[in-house]
């Protein structure tokens, strides 16, 4: 239920709390640039520049560096300049509902909030205090930057070009890729199970009613969310689509501070508590409790993958064949193809898999780029038990249909890639010709510490 996000924020805050934690450096702050109503400080640019010494990847003089640092800040600014003159707005819980994630994202990072808390040597209301001008100024400038590229696009004639003008020798490498089958069997939760749990998460919600313990405490103790029980079960400001469909219409029905009745979803069975609803996006509690799958089920689905494992290396059926008679999973609609969700398509790298069965809500991934690396193309493993992405129990089977070796791209290959890259590529000059155009027209005043900055674009 929780979203992939990126890592810039985590970045920033970072450098931020080693310029506040060394207490050596102490910059005299003054304002370097205004573009029209916004300014840019001295200290943004020094933050900055700490994240980069952090990283321990700086290439160039220190002054260039902080020239290109604030080249950038001068995009964004511009950015934000025309957001106001566009009248673009983000609202209080679009802004809410994103500074939650990214605080889920650096507590997950630190280990803990207190953890976190003393990284920063601040408080966690201190901490979001900092973070959120900075996700309400990034939502402004992804709108901005939405509407520059709206509309962009590259033909195969455009992504045939962008390839043949790249040099031979500078052709990027691709890592060794994989096409994965599979055939999963999902045994079924037993209704007497279901009633179970579904009993259990009832008598918890008369305590909460009943004044016995609070909504957080319980969910604490029984959440079965590994992301939110450690928050009380707090979800964070969450809009329309975000949720489950059932979860979503009833805890949009709520009142604040109401508990709805036992929810029934793909992910198991909820009891939830509306906190405070702004517009179309909600900050509720939940506690999520799932139904076990009876160990003589998963004994019984082993079994019956293991017979098909031996029809399927005896030559008495494909694995497409046995796909359709045996696998319970959507995936056999497509011959048992492993679809990759952020790339789209049937390639992995390994790193990518390993790197998505890390994330929660993508179980059917944990381990299972150990079990491809040791498998030749072709070969069947033995029925490996799985979590799917609803957290329920499961075993399958894995095929390597195809392995494509580390290479230079190619268009028969890699057509989606290359046409990534040529779409990045046009949608920079696209970037460029407007960052031209605008910074004609808006007031734009740099401090004379930058006079002798070799820009990229003429901002004075």
């Amino acid at each position: 239920m929780s979203k992939r996000i990126p890592l810039f924020v985590v970045m920033m805050l970072m450098a931020a709390a080693a310029v506040a934690q060394e207490g050596k450096t102490q910059v005299v702050d003054k304002v370097v640039a205004v573009v029209g109503k916004n300014i840019i400080l001295q200290s943004d640019i020094e933050n900055q520049y700490m994240q980069y010494r952090m990283q321990g990847s700086i290439e160039g003089s220190s002054s260039a560096i902080r020239c290109a640092i604030l080249e950038e800040m001068l995009f964004q600014k511009l950015m934000l300049n025309q957001a106001e003159l566009d009248s673009l707005t983000v609202t209080d819980a679009e802004v809410d509902m994103e500074l939650n994630r990214r605080i889920s994202e650096l507590v997950g990072r630190a280990g803990s909030q207190e953890k976190l808390e003393e990284i920063f040597n601040r408080n966690m209301s201190e901490i979001k205090d900092e973070l959120r001008r900075l996700v309400m100024e990034k939502s402004l400038q992804d709108k901005v930057r939405a509407e520059i590229l709206k509309g962009v696009t590259v033909a195969p004639a455009e992504v045939k070009a962008y390839y043949q003008s790249i040099p031979i020798d500078s052709i990027p490498m691709v890592d060794t890729q994989y096409e994965v089958m599979q055939i999963v069997k999902r045994p079924p939760v037993s209704v007497d199970e279901k009633l179970a749990v579904k009993d259990q998460l009832y008598q918890i919600r008369k305590r909460i009613l009943e004044g016995e313990s609070s909504f957080s405490t319980m969910a604490v103790l029984y959440s079965e969310d590994p992301g939110s029980a450690r928050k009380g079960g707090e979800l964070g400001f969450t809009g329309r689509g975000e949720f489950a469909p059932e979860f979503e219409t009833a805890a949009f029905n709520l009142r604040d501070g109401e508990i709805s009745e036992v929810v029934e979803t793909k992910f198991g069975f909820h009891i939830i508590q509306l906190i405070e609803r702004r517009d179309n996006y909600v900050n509720c509690r939940h506690i999520l409790m799932t139904p076990k799958v009876p160990i003589e089920a998963l004994e019984k689905a082993q079994n019956e993958l293991d017979s098909a494992a031996m029809l399927i290396r005896n030559g008495d059926m494909t694995f497409e064949e046995a796909c359709k008679k045996f696998s319970d999973d959507e995936s056999k609609t497509n011959g048992g193809y492993i679809v990759n969700p952020m790339a789209g398509g049937y390639r992995f790298g390994l790193q990518d898999i390993q790197e998505l069965g890390e994330y929660p809500g993508f179980g059917e991934f944990k381990n299972l780029a150990f079990v491809i690396g040791k498998l030749k193309v072709g070969e069947v493993s033995s029925p490996l038990p799985m979590t799917t992405n609803e957290g329920n129990d499961a075993f399958r089977l894995v095929m390597v249909k195809r392995k494509i070796d580390a290479h230079r791209a190619t268009l028969e290959d890699d057509y989606a890639l290359i046409q990534n890259w040529a779409m990045s590529k046009k949608n920079q000059e696209v970037i460029k010709s407007w960052i031209r155009a605008k910074a004609k027209k808006a007031f734009i005043r740099i401090d004379e510490d930058f006079a002798d900055c070799d820009f990229q674009f003429e901002w004075r």
